[in-house]
């Protein structure tokens, strides 16, 4: 049977193989009592408008303007039934993961993700998008998958090849917004309620109406995770929905994918979704706290961070804006956490935001040294965090990954080009830098050469990043916990610190409880030592943060113990 939500309109007209005839109410929905056959092309008209594909398709073979086709998923997949915890995530984009750019052939590089030691993959959002490239966050036809990555069968096949392998697949979704380009919701009903996320509409999950909203999504979720056998959702900004009712969206997201597993993408800091929603979330704090202590940079967003002292807070509680001052929101931000467990914090050195965002969309490989480098990596990787690569990352790719986007019409180009330029601008960057969103170049200059991966330093930094992640899978480190903290930095310390989050300062080693035997760690200039207790084993990581190599310290900056 065809059905099509239209709780306001009058009439619906289904156009069917080229045939179109009208459907029948049934309460908010309008029904054609006729076999879905696969294959079949159809598309529907309200009160007379044009012909607009299903909202709810599960495939668009000519785009996102084009007739929907029926998709029968005749074989649906399981999940590995794996936990979060543990997991090694690998985040990559597939358009620009391979000189082709689909699911089929990111299949050919899982062999080499195993081999770093990666034990799952978080797709980019693989939603249809207009034209033939995205990062995927404008997409729409919420259960369907880009024809440009190769539609359905391509992820279907891609799940399969990665269980066959062990490796879980995540996959980044995105309830916050409709893409700009192909929105066809409006027509059919209150998808949306005005106003603004700043990537388009709200969504509309709380106003009239909003119960099939919210079952669009819920359908969504359990496409992904019941019949694609999805292990994770990563879910995209969920500080922009308009979630605030009695029973929240995340909370019926986490039940419809269980035992999928739920990683929110927040900038909230707010506990309430590893405390109370029982899901797992993105830190950027941790990111820039590690990312200007090695870089040195720090505006915008950055600008309460660089501090050896901030890092060593962050690591200890997990969010340094937790109720303190933000400079660059001009606020208090955050909440602190009452028992936080590390594995439901997903941390890195970079991410295709970190990346993507910047105006060059220059990665940390293109401005760091090797040292530099694996410095990042291991305050990560040997951590009891759940940890992620981006894709590139392990072995300091050379090419950048900017913001790149290609609607079908010129105007959304303009539009998006000229809000790129403004943003950077308020941000500090040269609008100069930026490369066009809508050049082919821009995109083709952001894929991943595989063939640097084996020469000279890309070769140095994958060794590094294979050895760390053995190091982590030896040392049992996902099952870690922080005991101490201890650095080195000619910064002034504050007096705040002390009080809120008191850890062994540079004028103190050995103070106190040690658990790591007051060993004295005689390195100058600006370090930072973290003490983890894992199973039956105390491991202690020292990591050099000064422009200058360590000589005390292995030749890569960095040094792992276990006693």
């Amino acid at each position: 049977m065809f059905s099509v939500w239209a709780p306001k309109a009058d009439s619906v007209e289904i156009e069917l193989d080229g045939t179109r005839r009208p459907m029948e109410r049934h309460g908010e929905w309008f029904q054609l009592a006729e076999p879905r056959e696969p294959g079949a092309r159809y598309g529907f008209s309200v009160d007379g408008s044009p012909v607009f594909p299903d909202p709810r398709s599960r495939r668009q073979p000519d785009g996102i303007h084009g007739l929907s086709e029926v998709w029968i998923n005749e074989h649906p997949a399981e999940t590995l039934g794996r936990p979060l915890r543990g997991e090694v995530i690998y985040e990559l984009h597939v358009g620009t993961f391979t000189p082709e750019g689909t699911l089929d052939s990111a299949i050919e590089r899982l062999d080499d993700l195993l081999d770093v030691g990666v034990s799952a993959v978080e797709l980019l959002p693989v939603q249809p998008f207009g034209g033939q490239r995205n990062w995927g966050y404008d997409g729409v036809s919420w259960h369907a998958v880009s024809e440009v990555y190769g539609g359905p069968d391509a992820l279907a096949r891609f799940v399969e090849a990665a269980h066959a392998k062990g490796i879980a697949v995540i996959l980044d979704v995105v309830y916050n917004h409709f893409g700009p380009d192909g929105n066809y919701t409006g027509v059919f009903g209150p998808y949306t309620t005005g106003g603004s996320t700043g990537w388009g509409e709200v969504v509309n999950i709380q106003g009239a109406l909003s119960d099939e909203v919210r079952t669009y999504i819920l359908d969504s979720v359990a496409i992904w995770t019941k019949e694609f056998g999805i292990d994770g959702l990563r879910l995209d900004a969920v500080h922009a929905l308009d979630d605030v009712g009695a029973v929240s969206i995340i909370e019926q997201i986490r039940d419809v994918a269980s035992p999928s597993y739920v990683i929110a993408e927040t900038d909230q800091n707010d506990p309430k979704y590893t405390e109370r929603f029982g899901v797992a979330q993105w830190n950027d704090d941790i990111h820039h706290a590690i990312h200007t202590a090695v870089s040195g940079e720090n505006h915008a967003y950055y600008a309460d961070f660089g501090t050896v002292e901030v890092l060593a807070t962050t690591f200890q509680r997990v969010f340094w804006h937790d109720g303190r001052f933000s400079s660059f929101r001009e606020r208090t931000h955050g909440r602190a956490l009452q028992s936080p467990d590390y594995s439901q914090f997903v941390v890195y050195t970079t991410t295709h935001d970190q990346t993507g965002n910047r105006a060059a969309g220059d990665r940390p490989s293109m401005n760091l040294s090797v040292e530099q480098q694996l410095a990042k990596a291991a305050l990560v990787l040997i951590s009891p965090f759940t940890v992620m690569l981006f894709q590139g990352e392990e072995w300091g790719a050379s090419t950048p990954f900017a913001f790149f986007v290609d609607h079908e019409d010129p105007e959304l180009n303009r539009l998006t080009r000229e809000g790129r330029m403004r943003e950077f601008d308020r941000a500090g960057w040269n609008p100069e830098e930026v490369p066009d969103p809508a050049a082919e170049k821009t995109f083709l200059e952001s894929k991943l050469n595989w063939s640097e991966r084996t020469e000279g330093d890309h070769a140095h930094v994958l060794a590094g990043y294979k050895e760390l992640l053995q190091l982590r899978k030896d040392l049992h480190l996902a099952e870690a916990e922080l005991v101490d903290v201890r650095w080195h930095s000619d910064e002034p310390l504050s007096e705040e610190l002390f009080t809120v989050a008191p850890v062994t300062g540079s004028e103190e080693l050995g103070g106190g409880d040690d658990p790591a035997g007051s060993r004295e760690v005689d390195i100058s200039g600006r370090w930072i030592e973290l003490v983890y207790q894992a199973p039956e084993k105390l491991v202690t990581l020292t990591v050099n943060l000064s422009d200058e190599p360590a000589r005390e310290l292995d030749g890569w900056g960095y040094r792992v113990v276990s006693s």
